[in-house]
């Protein structure tokens, strides 16, 4: 793994995510958030595992264009990033 994507200051300290059940309607829009937050943290791979989704998962894009508007809203340039990196990536073959 790069260097860039892993957080030395984490001294083993494992991000949560705080999930809704997955039957819960709000769950997709959380785990959009998760993936954005866990990829800022340096964890993209244990936010995939806890939401059970991968990076640029398409179900997710409506959730990711809301989380994009909001941060543009907000001034919030590294959550913006993420969430046009989300939003640009191919899918997997």
């Amino acid at each position: 793994m790069s260097r860039a994507f892993v957080n030395e200051d984490a001294e083993g300290r494992e991000p949560t995510y705080n999930l809704p059940k997955r039957d819960d309607p709000r769950f997709d829009e959380a785990a959009a958030w998760a993936l954005i937050e866990g990829w800022n943290q340096g964890d993209l791979h244990g936010a995939e595992l806890a939401t059970g989704y991968s990076w640029g998962e398409p179900v997710l894009r409506p959730h990711v264009e809301r989380i994009l508007a909001r941060a543009e809203q907000q001034s919030d340039e590294r959550i913006a990033q993420l969430a046009e990196r989300f939003l640009n990536r191919q899918p997997r073959s």
